[in-house]
């Protein structure tokens, strides 16, 4: 296709061509004849005139496009043959003559008619010709814009593009249609700067509104700084939505409808593209910056931060795309300089969790040795914080791990070689979990009784299995992380039960069956019923959340003092003596054992944990009391 780029305004003249044809004037001096020249120059005047605002009422009113679309065709036609006409002329140095004052007269008239009509498509059309129209009529149908091609299309192909668009669409179409053959024209013919002014001033008018409208507004780091936290968040929860919208309609709708209506100039529709968007999408991209150097709270920042992160990262391909022109390197610049830092917001926020660990300072003990909030408050961060596992892994994977002498030495799946490296998330989230462990082991010792810091510690660590089993943190630390800490868990428990209830344990016969005198038998009663209600008044407000660990605990108990002491009860209460002796000595039947066990570990306790009461239980706890007082 020619490009000609001539302007009767300074009658200067350029001509570039497509293919290696002979040169203009040998072939226009073959084509036109004197005749020729003034019959195509009387042509062009008959429907330029026509279409003159000046000098008719009609053409003042009308839309040429929108009144006759084979009209406008021809309006085009004459205005391409009048340039080769004025070409010609020049070319043979007639350029001061009649004939070529009055082509050029004319080839303004019809410039100043195709301006209008070009403001008037792009105006009348601004809603059939907003981004998201064309955008998704592109992403609808590949088919070919244009209603002009010379050798149109056969008649089923036509109905069978038609039926896949709407009939918003097909406006849309038909519009950007228009639009690219006006400036073709117009571009052609020398009046590039005209088109470009027109253009630029709607459509930029229409990005600017849409960003207003999606609350992407200027703001500077002090006043996101000074901002409440609430206020910010909801700023950064419409950002979420306005990046996704405006990405995939604003700018690529309007990268699309420049691509289209200047496709015969690359230098044109990307300036035309840089000027409309840049400004916008450099203010959109640099929001997550601002955010990034806020200062905020880890537990408010973290989640949002890594969101934003996410939604530029997953773009990042559909940015580059829409905004590969140099043009518009500073939106692509911004948008990784938010990557950058946000990924350090990041880094620092990780930073400060580790820290608020180590920092916390609480001596108080947590009742009934539940759950401490710190282990709370930690593992609804980290379970939160493994929902980002692909994230922060490109965040972090470049930062230095913790020392390895600090670390577990192993808490994978399989065992780590040289060969298989540590994932760098695996290794900070086991870091991070470690630390509270610790911490949690110094608190135990606060606990005077030694049996209620080893139930402590096997609650919180139980609390922190359970979390990882019930999230993804099980894929980022593994199964065999999961068994090693359930075996410390057991080992915990273990030590619990045996600190707690040993005098219990240590108080029945070795062998229950073995027959003793009735004075022994007695011994051995009130030292079992002392033993039992020391150890019950001790642990009867002692917790356990976890329901498993819970029924795992009081079997075990049960198994080593209710079975052995019914065997021993069954065997030996008739050797006590009359009922009286029967009553002061034997207070508890197996039955009563096993009911008190049974309402262990349920207590309400203000730590927050999940466990509850039940009247039966305080019903227990009440009786307990009176044998203790009698």
């Amino acid at each position: 296709m020619k490009s000609l780029c001539f302007s009767p305004r300074t009658a200067s003249l350029s001509i570039s061509r497509q293919s290696n044809s002979p040169s203009l004037s040998s072939t226009a001096r073959r084509r036109f004849s004197q005749s020729a020249i003034e019959q195509a120059i009387d042509a062009a005047a008959a429907i330029i005139m026509k279409w003159d605002a000046e000098t008719s009422a009609y053409a003042g009113v009308t839309s040429l496009f929108h009144e006759s679309k084979r009209e406008a065709m021809q309006f085009t036609k004459s205005v391409n043959e009048l340039q080769d006409i004025m070409h010609l002329l020049v070319s043979d140095q007639d350029s001061g003559s009649e004939k070529f004052s009055q082509a050029q007269r004319l080839m303004q008239i019809a410039m100043k008619r195709l301006q209008k009509e070009f403001y008037q498509i792009l105006s009348t059309n601004r809603a059939d010709l907003d981004p998201e129209s064309v955008s998704t009529r592109s992403s609808r149908t590949s088919t070919s814009m244009s209603d002009y091609d010379d050798d149109g299309l056969p008649d089923d192909e036509i109905r069978t593009a038609g039926d896949s668009i709407t009939e918003l669409e097909d406006v849309s179409s038909t519009a950007m249609s228009d639009l690219k053959l006006i400036a073709d024209c117009m571009i052609a013919s020398g009046y590039a700067k005209e088109c470009i002014r027109v253009y630029k001033i709607i459509r930029k008018s229409i990005i600017d509104e849409g960003i207003y409208k999606l609350g992407i507004e200027k703001l500077s780091s002090s006043q996101v700084n000074k901002m409440d936290w609430d206020v910010l968040d909801l700023k950064i929860k419409n950002w979420l939505d306005a990046e996704k919208i405006s990405l995939r309609t604003l700018f690529k709708g309007e990268r699309i409808l420049c691509d289209h209506v200047f496709s015969s100039s690359d230098s044109i529709k990307e300036s035309c593209f840089a000027e409309i968007s840049k400004e916008g999408a450099t203010l959109l991209f640099g929001f997550p910056e601002l955010v990034a150097k806020a200062k905020k709270s880890p537990m408010e920042k973290m989640f949002r931060v890594l969101d934003m992160y996410t939604a530029i990262s997953e773009d990042w391909q559909e940015i580059e795309t829409i905004f590969a022109f140099e043009s518009v390197s500073a939106v692509r610049l911004q948008a990784i300089n938010s990557l950058v830092r946000l990924s350090e917001s990041v880094l620092s926020l990780l930073t400060d969790f580790e820290s608020t660990i180590h920092k916390d300072s609480s001596k108080a003990m947590t009742p009934g040795s539940g759950l401490h909030r710190l282990t709370m408050y930690s593992m609804d961060y980290l379970t939160l914080l493994a929902d980002y596992g692909n994230i922060l892994t490109d965040i972090i994977s470049d930062w230095p791990p913790p020392a390895k002498s600090s670390l577990p030495e192993s808490f994978f799946d399989s065992p780590v070689s040289d060969d298989s490296p540590r994932p760098a998330i695996s290794v900070r989230i086991a870091w991070l979990i470690l630390v509270l462990l610790c911490k949690l082991d110094c608190k135990s010792k606060h606990y005077k009784d030694v049996s209620l810091s080893y139930l402590f510690l096997a609650n919180n660590l139980q609390h922190v299995i359970s979390r990882v089993r019930a999230s993804n943190l099980m894929y980022l630390l593994g199964e065999e992380w999961i068994t090693k800490h359930e075996a410390k868990v057991r080992q915990f428990a273990a030590n619990y039960e045996r600190l707690a209830w040993g005098q219990v344990f240590a108080s029945l016969p070795e062998n229950p069956m073995a027959s003793m005198t009735g004075g022994k038998a007695k011994e051995c009663f009130m030292k079992f019923t002392s033993s039992f209600e020391d150890a019950y008044s001790k642990q009867c407000s002692c917790v356990v959340p976890d329901l498993k660990l819970r029924d795992e605990i009081k079997a075990s108990i049960g198994t080593k003092v209710v079975a052995v002491y019914r065997e021993f009860y069954d065997m030996q209460k008739s050797t006590v003596g009359e009922e009286s002796s029967e009553k002061l000595f034997v207070r508890f039947s197996p039955e009563d054992v096993g009911n008190y066990l049974s309402e262990l570990f349920f207590a309400t306790v203000s730590s927050g944990s999940s466990s509850t009461s039940s009247s039966t239980s305080s019903h227990h706890h009440r009786y307990m009391r009176s044998l203790l007082r009698a």
